[in-house]
């Protein structure tokens, strides 16, 4: 018994970072005036020689919507693949 409420544990741990990355991707569908907000920022960054992925864009995007370093890199590759994947 105390195997099966582990095993639930352990299978519900799992499966709400993937609902949060869900979320995540719904956010950006939602309000596509905010990614490009966030489009133009990566492009500034690119004009200075900083690239989209560097600490320091994550680092804007995680504060910029209050989420942690993981899912502020998982926004900014959901706003890249979505309005913007000139940038790098």
């Amino acid at each position: 018994m105390n195997n099966f409420f582990l095993l639930l544990f352990l299978s519900l741990a799992y499966i709400n970072p993937v609902l949060s990355q869900s979320g995540l991707l719904e956010t950006v569908k939602k309000n596509p005036s905010d990614a490009i907000k966030m489009c133009n920022k990566f492009k500034e960054l690119n004009s200075k020689g900083i690239s989209a992925s560097s600490d320091k864009a994550i680092e804007f995007v995680s504060k910029k919507n209050n989420l942690n370093p993981i899912n502020a890199e998982i926004l900014s590759i959901y706003v890249i693949g979505l309005h913007c994947p000139q940038v790098i």
